[in-house]
C-alpha cells in the first residue's frame, strides 16, 4: 500500500502543474486537512504533512485562522486524493474539499504563491535604520510555546471540568478514546493521549501540552470552522440558532420558511421552519415536505404527535428536518447537504441541533405571498416529480398492473398514482411490456377483462391513459378506428390503430365500444421511427396474456360483448387505469 500511496502522490505532483496554469477557474480546488488559531501551531502542522504528503499548502482563511490544504487539483483528482487518503489513515476522516475561493495570502510553503493572492511572511525580528530616523520592526505576536511533561500536567490541572470532558469528546471524536466522558484522566484517557500523540508525530507522554490540547480541540473543530459556524438571531421567524455563514446567506421568506441560499458553491442550503398551527398543521407540513426535491425518498421517517424528522438521501445530497408544535407555533429547519461530505454534515447538524433555541413570534403566514406563483412551486420550493409517467392498468384484484416497459426503464422507484410503491414482477422488452406488483396488495375498483374473438377492421375503439402525464389528476379518453389486425411487417401481436395519442397515454389500455380490453398501447416512437401523428400501435391481448401467463398469472376475459353507454366506458376505463412513474 505504501508504494501505491507514494505513486498516487506522484501522480498527483504530475497533474499540479497543468492544474495551476488554470488556478482560476471554478473545476481548481483543494483538500483541506486542518484548520488552526495560531500561525505557529499552523506552519508546525503544515511541516508535519509536509513531511509524508506532496502538495501541502498553508493560507490564511481570514478571521485569525490558518488552513492546511492538499492541492490545488481537479475536482475528481480531489475526490479520489480525498479517498485514499482518508482509507489510509493519512488525513483526517473530517478532511473536504474546498473552493480556491476560501483561501487568502499563503504561508507555506515559504515563498510559494500558487494562488497569486501573496505570501504571509514571518514578522521581522531585526531593526532596520534609514539615514534619517531609525525605525523598529514590528514584534513578532506571542505564540504558545510547547512544554515539559512536568508543565503540561501543571498546566492541565488549571482545566475546568467542562475542558476536561471536551478534551475527551474530542480524543473520542478522533477515533483514540471509547470509555465515558467523565472529565476523570485516568489510564484509559492517558493511553488515548498517547496514541493521538503518537499519530500526530509528537513525543509520546500522554500528557498533552497547552500547544496539542489546542491542535486537538482545532482538528474536532474543523468541520465548524469551516463552514463559519455562528449564532444568528431571526426575529420574523422567532427562531435563534448556529448555520454556516460561509455558506449560506438570507434569500427571502416565503412562508413557512426563511429561505438561505448557498454562497459557497457546495450546494449546502438552509431553511427556518416557523408557522402558527395545531397538530394538523404540522401533520400537514409533514405531508407537504415529502412532496419537495429538496427531501428524497429515501431515508428514515418519524412523526410523533408533537413533531417530526424527515431525512433524505440520494446521490447528489442528504436533506435533515425536524419540527415540534410548542403554544401552537411550529418551528424548526431543513439542512441541505452535499452527499460524500458526512463527517462535516454530521458534526454541523449536531452542533446547530444543540444551539436551537425559539424566540417569541413566528412568521406571518403572508411573507412572501407577492411571490410569482407556479404550480410546480410549494413556498418557492420545487415539488419533487417523476421522471417519467406513463399510464398503465389493473389486471387482477391484487393490484398487478400492466404498462410500457419504457416507463419502468432504470428507475430508483416506480410508483403507481404517485403514492403506492410497485416493484418490477415481469418485462417482455421484446414486445414492450412490463408487469408491475404493488409493495401491497391494493383493491382496484376496476380490473381489465380482455377480449376473447378479434375485433372488426374499422371498429371504433378508444385509449385511456394520462396522456399529460398526470396534471390532469384522471385518465383522459382518446377516441380512434382500428386499421389493422397486425403490425406493419405482418407482428401477430400488434394491432394498428389511427388516432392522436400523447406520450403519456402509453401504456394505456386499448377498448371497445363495450369496454373490453384489446390490449396495451405502445409508445409512439417504434424501433427509433417516428410514427406519423395519427398512427400507434398495440400489443394485443393474445401477446398481453402470454406475458402474464409467463409471470404466473392469468388474464380476466370479457364475458360479453356489446356497446356500453358513454358513462359506463368512460367509468370502466377510469377504475382501472393508473399512473405510472419512474422516480430517480
Amino acid at each position: 500500500m505504501k508504494k501505491f500511496i507514494a505513486a498516487l502522490a506522484v501522480l498527483v505532483t504530475a497533474m499540479v502543474s497543468m492544474a495551476q496554469a488554470q488556478v482560476g477557474s471554478e473545476d481548481i480546488v483543494f483538500v483541506q486537512v486542518e484548520a488552526h488559531p495560531s500561525l505557529q501551531t499552523a506552519r508546525q502542522r503544515s511541516q508535519f504533512f509536509g513531511n509524508q504528503l506532496a502538495d501541502v499548502n498553508g493560507f490564511s482563511l481570514g478571521g485569525g485562522w490558518y488552513g492546511i490544504a492538499l492541492g490545488p487539483y481537479r475536482r475528481d483528482d480531489a475526490q479520489r486524493v480525498l479517498q485514499i487518503y482518508r482509507s489510509e489513515g493519512r488525513i483526517p476522516n473530517d478532511a473536504y474539499i474546498a473552493e480556491a475561493r476560501a483561501y487568502g495570502n499563503q504561508f507555506y510553503p515559504v515563498g510559494a504563491n500558487v494562488l497569486n493572492r501573496g505570501t504571509l511572511v514571518e514578522p521581522e525580528t531585526t531593526q532596520q535604520a534609514t539615514a534619517t530616523q531609525p525605525e523598529a520592526a514590528p514584534e513578532p505576536e506571542p505564540q504558545p510555546t510547547d512544554e515539559t511533561p512536568a508543565e503540561a500536567r501543571r498546566s492541565e490541572r488549571q482545566l475546568s471540568a467542562q475542558e476536561r470532558k471536551d478534551l475527551q469528546i474530542a480524543l473520542q471524536w478522533a477515533g483514540f478514546y471509547n470509555s465515558g466522558i467523565d472529565g476523570a484522566f485516568g489510564p484509559g484517557t492517558r493511553r488515548s493521549m498517547g496514541d493521538w500523540q503518537a499519530a500526530n508525530g509528537y513525543e509520546v507522554t500522554g500528557i498533552l501540552t497547552t500547544v496539542q490540547r489546542q491542535i486537538l480541540l482545532d482538528q474536532y473543530n474543523a468541520p465548524l470552522i469551516s463552514v463559519g459556524l455562528d449564532t444568528i438571531a431571526d426575529s420574523r421567524a422567532g427562531i435563534q440558532m448556529p448555520i454556516p455563514t460561509k455558506a449560506v446567506r438570507f434569500a427571502r421568506y416565503e412562508a413557512p420558511f426563511a429561505q438561505y441560499d448557498n454562497t459557497s458553491g457546495d450546494g449546502i442550503r438552509l431553511l427556518l421552519i416557523s408557522q402558527p398551527g395545531d397538530q394538523r398543521t404540522l401533520f400537514g407540513l409533514y405531508d407537504i415536505m415529502q412532496t419537495l426535491e429538496i427531501v428524497p425518498l429515501d431515508g428514515p421517517r418519524e412523526r410523533k404527535d408533537r413533531s417530526f424528522v424527515l431525512e433524505g438521501r440520494n446521490s447528489r445530497f442528504v436533506s435533515y428536518t425536524e419540527a415540534a408544535l410548542d403554544g401552537g407555533e411550529i418551528k424548526g429547519f431543513t439542512l441541505i447537504w452535499p452527499a460524500g461530505d458526512e463527517e462535516r454534515r454530521t458534526r454541523v447538524l449536531a452542533a446547530m441541533r444543540d444551539g436551537f433555541e425559539r424566540l417569541d413570534g413566528v412568521l406571518d403566514p403572508a411573507a412572501g405571498g407577492d411571490a410569482v406563483q407556479n404550480v410546480d412551486l410549494v413556498s418557492g420550493l420545487a415539488v419533487r416529480k417523476p421522471r417519467l409517467s406513463r399510464s398503465g392498468f389493473f389486471v387482477d384484484t391484487a393490484g398487478t398492473v400492466v404498462t410500457t416497459a419504457e416507463a419502468v426503464q432504470n428507475c430508483t422507484r416506480i410508483t403507481l398514482d404517485n403514492t403506492y410503491r410497485a416493484e418490477l414482477a415481469a418485462t417482455d422488452n421484446a414486445l414492450g411490456i412490463a408487469v408491475l406488483r404493488p409493495a401491497e396488495n391494493l383493491a382496484p375498483q376496476g380490473v381489465a377483462q380482455f377480449r376473447s374473438s378479434s375485433p372488426r377492421l374499422k371498429s371504433d375503439v378508444t385509449v385511456s391513459g394520462y396522456s399529460f402525464e398526470g396534471k390532469l389528476g384522471a385518465p383522459t379518453l382518446t377516441f380512434g378506428k382500428l386499421e389493422d389486425v397486425t403490425g406493419l411487417r405482418g407482428e401477430t401481436e400488434l394491432t394498428r390503430l389511427a388516432l392522436n395519442a400523447e406520450p403519456g397515454d402509453a401504456g394505456g389500455p386499448v377498448l371497445d365500444t363495450g369496454g373490453a380490453v384489446l390490449g396495451m398501447l405502445l409508445p409512439r416512437t417504434q424501433d427509433g421511427q417516428q410514427l406519423p401523428a395519427n398512427v400507434s400501435f398495440a400489443a394485443n391481448g393474445l401477446a398481453i396474456g402470454q406475458v402474464l401467463s409467463n409471470a404466473g398469472l392469468a388474464a380476466s376475459a370479457a364475458d360479453a360483448t356489446g356497446i356500453a353507454t358513454p358513462d359506463d366506458l368512460l367509468r370502466d376505463a377510469s377504475n382501472m387505469t393508473v399512473l405510472v412513474s419512474c422516480w430517480d
